[in-house]
């Protein structure tokens, strides 16, 4: 067997027109529809970027456990198992965050991996003083806010970004985007010939900032005459129609262009008949609110479902024959583990608790699960049965008595500090560490834990329930206590079987006996 896994960044369903999106031609994300299987109740497990890539590899959510971090010493990897079974796996990605403090342990897990520089603020092309001054004439305040372009301004992250676009990113092609698309098109022409290969292509874009080129950008134009507006802060919208236009334009614009390039690995496919024995998976780890219920961004507000309702589109050559169905099973992010697992006939881990959803595809167990639970580790927690989503907050998110179950103690960027790190005791209250004793720290306020490492806080909006058959748009929450007292029974199952640690029980009034 061999296998493509494309993973974007913050694509979200709204911006495919296989599910639904009506704004974005996506004719490359439609053919994959066309020719696979589409699944539309797939949902995410923890949030946001790596606490996602945390399920993904391990096959088990862990924001109740701990906030962003690397792979733990216990943790199982589906590239490691597939290596140790003999199997090659390789990974292109332009995803700095691996290359962080809180991503370290995951691209090494891979047989080989190519890290295409310059996404985002990621620090490659060096500049001791920014241009600032010359920058604000072309880059707007509410934006892109700039004051020394010193490495100890706070604005330094988005500085980065012009540094390394002035630098290195003038022409289309050397964006990281192409880059990707072509190394891994590398990499088929090198092993194409060969078995038991998994190939990971994972896109850093469409997360913002949401610059696409002009020929992208030609076919949203707003007839926006401001300050550029590509990467919102996330935050309560307070912007103008006008506004909202535009920085919605500038999504398309980049979806638009992972579409394309998206399109050169499925041309490649057709070219060298590799359909008859390669599966291609498309997936994301999140979506992104572009100001509907008056926010933008993710990580502060409820998992509404322009966040947490995700794409998944699989093609499997022995189930060719159902080309452009559709499954309505409950799937999450952590099932993919043991379904790349099932792919190469390879066993699952006990510790995992996801499911293959390759049986789905032959028919089988269309049920898969009654209820999905997610969250952000110290956040509201959500959960959907497919049609009811159920966002539960505790009375107060910042109340003392969270505590990090780790053996790797850092944040984003950072270390944790000694501050932290005194608070630590050793517990072996979780089986699946496998015998591993694991640090047991408190959760302190102020750390540099996602979202306080940016001064932001999550808002305390309040326990709601809404019915997504006749609200879509989730704008009116419902009072219904039967369907509340069963999501809230589903979610105290799925967090015991997690080993959910007691202390989120008690924040957010469940019993769990």
């Amino acid at each position: 067997m061999r296998t493509i896994f494309c993973l974007f960044d913050s694509l979200t369903v709204k911006a495919l027109s296989c599910y639904g999106g009506g704004n974005i031609p996506t004719p490359n994300f439609d053919r994959l529809a066309q020719r696979g299987v589409t699944f539309d109740n797939h949902f995410v497990g923890s949030l946001p970027c790596m606490p996602a890539r945390h399920d993904l590899h391990t096959g088990r959510m862990n924001f109740m456990h701990s906030s962003w971090g690397p792979l733990e010493p216990f943790d199982n990897s589906f590239p490691d198992i597939l290596g140790k079974a003999g199997i090659y796996s390789h990974m292109v990605t332009d995803h700095g965050h691996y290359f962080e403090d809180g991503g370290a342990t995951y691209h090494t897990r891979y047989s080989s991996f190519d890290f295409i520089r310059g996404q985002e603020n990621d620090p490659w092309k060096a500049m001791v003083q920014a241009p600032v001054a010359r920058w604000r004439e072309k880059y707007g305040s509410s934006h892109y806010p700039m004051t020394t372009g010193r490495i100890d301004d706070p604005g330094r992250g988005r500085i980065q970004h012009l540094i390394n676009r002035e630098l290195g990113l003038q022409n289309t092609e050397d964006r990281p985007l192409p880059k990707c698309f072509s190394a891994a098109l590398e990499f088929l022409d090198v092993n194409r010939e060969q078995d038991d290969w998994f190939l990971q292509v994972e896109c850093f874009d469409p997360h913002e900032p949401f610059e696409a080129p002009e020929e992208f950008k030609n076919a949203f134009k707003t007839g926006w005459n401001g300050d550029l507006l590509n990467w919102p802060f996330y935050q309560q919208s307070t912007n103008s129609a006008e506004e909202i236009a535009e920085v919605r334009a500038n999504y398309a614009a980049l979806v638009s262009m992972c579409d394309h390039y998206f399109g050169k690995l499925l041309d490649y496919l057709d070219s060298h008949q590799m359909w008859q024995d390669t599966a291609l998976i498309l997936s994301t780890d999140h979506g992104f609110l572009l100001a509907e219920h008056d926010w933008w961004g993710k990580n502060l507000q409820p998992y509404y479902r322009e966040i947490s309702h995700i794409p998944l589109i699989i093609f499997h050559p022995d189930f060719a024959h159902k080309a452009g169905t559709r499954i309505e099973a409950l799937t999450q992010t952590h099932d993919l583990m043991p379904t790349v697992l099932d792919l190469f006939d390879l066993p699952v881990p006990a510790e995992a608790t996801g499911q293959s959803v390759l049986p789905l595809l032959s028919g089988a167990n269309q049920s898969h699960r009654d209820i999905g639970i997610f969250g952000m580790f110290g956040g509201p927690i959500g959960a959907t049965d497919g049609r009811y989503d159920y966002y539960i907050y505790p009375d107060d998110l910042y109340a003392p008595g969270l505590h990090e179950y780790t053996l790797m103690p850092v944040h984003i960027r950072s270390r944790m500090t000694i501050e932290e790190l005194k608070t630590a005791e050793l517990t072996r209250q979780f089986t699946f560490t496998k015998g591993a004793p694991v640090m047991k720290i408190d959760a302190l306020n102020g750390s540099q834990r996602i979202p306080a490492v940016d001064k932001r806080v999550m808002e305390n909006l309040g326990t709601k329930l809404f019915d997504t058959q006749t609200d879509p748009s989730q704008l009116h929450p419902i009072n219904n206590p039967e369907i509340e007292a069963r999501l809230k029974a589903g979610m105290i199952g799925v967090l015991l079987h997690h080993e959910c640690p007691p202390e989120i029980y008690d924040r957010l009034g469940l019993d769990p006996k």
